[in-house]
């Protein structure tokens, strides 16, 4: 493996700015801020916005937008003008 070509992998925090949500993970991503964990440690801080914790399918507030297919909604709208008297 080359030397000094790879990134460096670290302890960082991610918060969700939505639901005030944060989790410590280990990433290269590179940031100017920082936060105070819980451990009392000093971490970069990465803001995101959208996890698990505020995203519509993990959170089970996910709507159904299309109840039927293309192809139906296809026939429904143009169906009569194709049809001759």
């Amino acid at each position: 493996m080359k030397a000094d070509i790879h990134p460096e992998y670290r302890e960082v925090v991610f918060q969700d700015i939505a639901s005030d949500f944060a989790f410590l993970t280990r990433s290269t991503i590179r940031s100017k801020e920082t936060i105070t964990w819980e451990d009392g440690n000093e971490y970069p801080l990465v803001k995101v916005e959208v996890s698990s914790k505020s995203h519509p399918f993990y959170t089970g507030k996910q709507r159904v937008l299309q109840s039927g297919g293309r192809v139906d909604r296809f026939k429904q709208k143009y169906g009569r003008m194709g049809k001759s008297k």
